[in-house]
């Protein structure tokens, strides 16, 4: 598609649209929108616009559309893969001023908000109803984001993600036309699921404008420990097996010894350095998880745990989950001057240990600095590859090293990515992973978006 450079007339007419104090072309402001928290070079828009309604957003879309302007959805720009970044320039619509919670149904187990909300913060109002939203990708993503990534995280294993929780979308199309998606019962077989169409595209289909959530109960009782073991291999297996035994753990993350000794020195923790293995158990009375831990406990002796500390209390647990949250901005500001590959693939829970076994071959006898982190209860591992910035060979072989390792992870029945998205980074394994369905992919995207303003360059290889 061939794009129009915003001219001053766009800009008089995007400016007219909104109050005078939500429209930019500053060089700040474009800057601020150029970059995600990824390693991927930035590109620039040509103007940031902070809508407030869904009406203006519709209003701004066929504008666009008409002028064949590309369009970037922003929520606070903590994706890992390039998935906001205006590649092709053009206008950045900033959620942020849309963050509302239009309103909470106890009875119903539901919240409808707007795109900008930041989950942390519905969660924070819900804590008084005794309910909360699952997905947690541990940084402040705004929920629009989430959608749009169909982000997850540590509870994963459990609760499910973003789609899971996704009852209505409100939707506004290229055309500037406003969609309803989904119904607000708890089930339905009405129809095409167009909701898991949108849910995961990366603003590549439409723009959310509002969402009707599903809610879950906060737990009733819960219970955390850590185990550690001699190697990844060793700890590996104890997941699988922690698994197969139906412990149905809320969390299962498994962390290099470089990680443990990360957190240990950044959020002043005590732990041993070894591989780790987090887990918690959410149930309905204490004697339960007690019995779950005891067989917990015993799983991890068989695969060769060195050490299982049972029965966190809850402030050890949040500290220490807070740390693993923090874990990638620790990373980040332990390593100023170093360029961070941050891999997400995932794979069957049978061939995760095998997975591990090839990540420790490739960067064993290298002197690259690496993290290996993992949502190891689903299979979605994280391994971080570091180099001095500007060190181009050395970046080039992280890049081999990942390249390998995507088509280890496929070659496992997995998938290029478990929770970051395609965005710019993982476009080049996508015939590899869908095959022919990809042509499929691209004619949907046609139909929704014909002159393909929505997030360009986004999903589809160039």
């Amino acid at each position: 598609m061939k794009f129009n450079s915003m001219n001053q007339t766009h800009i008089e007419h995007f400016r007219a649209m909104v109050a005078s104090d939500r429209f930019s072309a500053g060089e700040s402001v474009l800057d601020l929108h150029a970059r995600d928290q990824s390693s991927h070079p930035p590109h620039r828009p040509e103007a940031v616009i902070w809508p407030i309604s869904p009406s203006e957003v519709a209003e701004i879309l066929k504008y666009a559309n008409a002028n064949m302007i590309p369009i970037t959805g922003w929520g606070s720009g903590s994706s890992l893969e390039g998935n906001p970044i205006p590649l092709k320039g053009g206008l950045v619509l900033d959620f942020s001023e849309m963050n509302r919670i239009l309103a909470i149904r106890e009875e119903d187990f539901q919240a409808d908000v707007e795109p900008g909300l930041v989950y942390q913060d519905l969660n924070e109002k819900l804590k008084h109803t005794g309910l909360f939203f699952p997905p947690d990708p541990g940084a402040r993503a705004t929920l629009g984001g989430m959608i749009a990534n169909n982000a997850s995280g540590t509870r994963t294993i459990y609760y499910g993600s973003t789609k899971d929780y996704v009852l209505k979308l409100s939707v506004a199309l290229a055309n500037g036309e406003i969609i309803e998606l989904g119904t607000r019962a708890s089930k339905t077989s009405s129809g095409y699921d167009l909701i898991r169409l949108f849910v995961g595209s990366e603003g590549t289909l439409g723009v959310v404008v509002g969402a009707t959530l599903r809610l879950a109960g906060l737990p009733a009782e819960y219970s955390a420990a850590i185990a550690n073991f001699p190697s990844i291999a060793m700890a590996g297996r104890a997941v699988f097996e922690i698994i197969r035994a139906g412990l149905n753990p809320a969390a299962l993350e498994l962390l290099g010894p470089e990680c443990v000794e990360l957190m240990n020195r950044d959020a002043g923790l005590d732990l041993d350095i070894l591989p780790t293995i987090f887990m918690e158990f959410h149930g309905s009375t204490t004697s339960q998880l007690e019995e779950i831990l005891q067989i917990a406990e015993e799983i991890c002796g068989d695969q060769g745990c060195r050490s299982f500390q049972p029965g966190l209390g809850r402030a050890e647990r949040d500290r220490i989950f807070q740390a693993r949250h923090d874990l990638g901005e620790m990373i980040i500001r332990n390593h100023p001057q170093e360029r961070i590959k941050a891999m997400d693939v995932a794979v069957p829970i049978s061939g995760y240990s095998e997975l591990i076994s090839a990540m420790d071959r490739e960067i064993e006898g290298t002197d690259l600095t690496t993290y290996c982190l993992s949502h190891a209860g689903n299979g979605n591992v994280h391994l971080n590859l570091l180099c001095q910035k500007g060190d181009h060979k050395l970046w080039d072989m992280i890049e081999e090293i990942a390249d390998r390792l995507v088509v280890k992870t496929l070659e496992l029945g997995g998938t290029a990515t478990g929770e970051h998205g395609i965005g710019l980074g993982k476009r080049k394994y996508m015939v590899a992973e869908h095959g022919s369905s990809l042509q499929w992919m691209q004619q949907i995207k046609s139909v929704f978006d014909p002159n393909g303003i929505l997030n360009p360059g986004k999903i589809f290889p160039s």
